[in-house]
């Protein structure tokens, strides 16, 4: 049933359909002569025109009274949409018509034709709620005088079912080829296209259908670039009298050049800075370092294409062009996989275009860090010329080394840290080595490495800890307030202040690491202890409560419960705890290091100092000493050199 609102949604759709049309009008001895002139004023291609014939041209005779043939030409507008999109015009225009497509409801539709003596029919089933074709009205467009008989019930069942896009038989006519219609082939010169002229068909002549078509077609001696599509669209609605384009060569397609597909970003410029989930920026994260570990993929070179050849209308070959190839050279710390093509990195560090070449930098060399570079993640050695500004942090797989100080920042590495002035925590710095670290000074600032800690001038109110060594080699070398552990030696020219104003504890021949997660253990199993007399305390007043009442009230009932399930949990805990505090005692036990404090100038006194666990409060002041464990006492010496050689304290700090 046609609805005003469905009238009013199609003339909106053929307004937007006549918004994208522009025509031209063109005068010129040949259609195929105006329709190149068209496409010229219009910037598109000839496939893309439509054409109205205004008035029809003719060749005269002999060149005498030649007239030119006169066209309307117009752009397809879906070429126009396509046109219009790809240069960006239509994005939201082109979202909302596609939209518009998906949820149209569209009718049903169908076409009579006579083929041969048989009357065929071929049946389009709606869309959406579109309505189905009328059989009154398919047997209606077969009701002439020529018809012979038809088949209702084939009609009913292609009229629901669709033929699949097919022309199927419903009935016969009587067939006078006389009438036929005549299929004229024309191919162009370049044997680029071709296009048919078909007359119409008179009274009980077969109309043309795609056999028909095709077969008028290979009889010129055509064999390539069958438009089927174009070919189908005729028969369904044929336009007589007027070439018709049905057959365009198959173009050759040009291979693609080689090219670098790279995995990391090229351009340091569209590096940008790390945003949390609200969208807020953090200006110290920069990211401007793409680290990449040895073996990660950086790039792949892909190889040309080949090309893929054409074909004229007529079979002739159309060659194509292949793409070229590049020389790919590999930059330093890259090489090859087995396969030639992808790039590796031999190291971790850095990756970057260099000149061209991708390469890997182990080394990452700044004039600071601080507001510019942003903290530094660097799987690799970092190396900086001036200083660490306070809260500026670095982290490297490598080595860190620092020419200038550093203020209250977090410096972490794999390997060494060399910090060649002095380090101002404040309280909140910290530094962290895999290896060894050395300084200038250390002033608040929180300490740990797996090697030996070397500084030349001075460690004031600072918590150092060293799996190895403390050594302090200067003609200050004061150790002043502050927590130092290490698990073989002490070292320094002076230990802790006159009046003993800031404590100095001072700590060797335990592992100190151990040591501390000893006390961590202690701690907390002194804490599940009082809980457990608190629970123990609750459980017996409930029960107690329980024999009375016989009965709890259902809250009561699951305290009581919950108590017990706690109570179960904690003294497992402390079983674990109680395990884990007898193998670190074990292992204090078999610790190989006896462990020395060394002074070569003043200890004074209120300096405290343990040994393999026994502590030693300096009562006076004390001079070239060594402090070392003896049967269960801590016994002072005389005082002894570090046993680390010149060499083993500075040898990895040379430039």
């Amino acid at each position: 049933m046609v609805t005003l609102d469905k009238i009013r949604v199609e003339m909106k759709e053929r307004l937007a359909v006549d918004q994208l049309i522009n025509s031209v009008e063109v005068n010129a001895n040949t259609i195929d002569e105006a329709l190149a002139d068209a496409a010229v004023q219009l910037d598109t291609k000839t496939i893309n025109l439509q054409y109205e014939i205004l008035e029809k041209g003719s060749d005269g005779f002999l060149g005498f009274g030649r007239k030119p043939w006169k066209l309307r030409i117009y752009q397809n507008p879906e070429s126009i949409k396509q046109q219009k999109l790809a240069s960006g015009e239509l994005v939201f225009a082109t979202a909302e018509s596609e939209e518009e497509v998906v949820i149209r409801d569209k009718d049903g539709l169908f076409y009579v034709r006579h083929f041969s003596n048989q009357i065929m029919l071929k049946v389009i089933l709606p869309i959406g709620k579109g309505e189905n074709v009328n059989v009154k009205d398919i047997i209606a467009e077969t009701q002439r005088q020529d018809t012979i008989s038809i088949d209702e019930n084939s009609i009913k069942k292609y009229a629901k079912q669709g033929t699949d896009g097919k022309y199927l038989p419903i009935g016969e006519y009587k067939h006078v080829m006389v009438g036929d219609c005549i299929v004229a082939v024309e191919a162009t010169k370049d044997e680029m296209k071709a296009t048919i002229t078909v007359t119409p068909p008179s009274i009980s002549g077969a109309e043309v259908s795609e056999e028909t078509i095709m077969r008028a077609l290979k009889s010129q001696g055509i064999v390539a670039g069958f438009d089927e599509k174009r070919i189908s669209e005729f028969v369904d609605n044929p336009v007589y009298n007027i070439p018709y384009e049905v057959c365009s060569a198959v173009l050759p397609v040009d291979g693609k050049d080689a090219y670098v597909q790279y995995n990391f970003e090229t351009d340091i410029k569209k590096l940008r800075a790390k945003e949390s989930d609200n969208g807020n920026v953090n200006f110290k994260e920069l990211n401007q370092i793409q680290n990449v570990v040895s073996g990660q993929a950086l790039a792949k070179k892909i190889p040309p294409e080949k090309g893929k050849g054409g074909k004229t209308i007529f079979g002739r070959y159309l060659e194509a062009k292949n793409g070229r190839d590049i020389n790919v050279t590999l930059g330093e710390n890259v090489v090859f996989d087995r396969d030639g093509l992808t790039m590796l990195a031999a190291v971790d560090g850095e990756v970057s275009l260099v000149n061209g070449k991708v390469t890997v930098e182990p080394v990452k060399y700044l004039d600071a860090v601080n507001i510019k570079t942003g903290n530094i993640t660097f799987l690799g050695s970092v190396i900086v010329k001036n200083s660490v500004e306070d809260g500026y942090d670095v982290k490297a797989s490598g080595n860190v080394e620092i020419n200038g100080t550093v203020g209250r920042c977090k410096i972490e590495a794999g390997g060494n840290v060399i910090v060649r002035q002095g380090v101002f925590g404040r309280e909140e710095g910290s530094i962290k080595s895999g290896k060894s670290i050395w300084a200038k000074f250390i002033q608040a600032t929180h300490v740990e490495c797996e090697g030996n800690v070397i500084v030349s001038d001075s460690i004031m109110n600072s918590e150092v800890t060293a799996m190895k060594n403390i050594i302090l080699r200067g003609k200050k070398a004061q150790i002043t307030g502050g927590h130092l552990f290490a698990t073989e030696e002490i070292c320094a020219r002076n230990i802790g202040s006159p009046g003993g104003g800031t404590e100095t504890v001072l700590e060797v021949g335990v592992d100190p690491r151990a040591k501390k997660r000893l006390m961590d253990l202690q701690n907390r199993h002194g804490e599940i202890v009082k809980e457990l007399e608190n629970i123990e305390l609750d459980i017996q007043n409930i029960e107690q409560r329980k024999k009375i009442q016989k009965k709890l009230a259902q809250d009561k009932e699951q305290k009581y419960q919950d108590l017990k399930k706690r109570h179960k949990d904690l003294c497992l805990e402390a079983a674990e705890i109680t395990q884990e505090i007898e193998k670190i005692n074990e292992h204090m036990r078999e610790l190989k290091a006896i462990g020395k404090v060394k002074c070569e100038g003043n200890v004074y006194a209120g300096v405290k100092i343990s040994v393999r666990d026994t502590l030693e409060e300096v009562k006076s002041d004390a001079k070239n000493i060594t402090f070392f464990y003896e049967r269960g006492f801590v016994k002072r010496g005389k005082y002894e050199p570090p046993s680390l050689t010149e060499e083993e304290m500075y040898g990895d700090t040379a430039n």
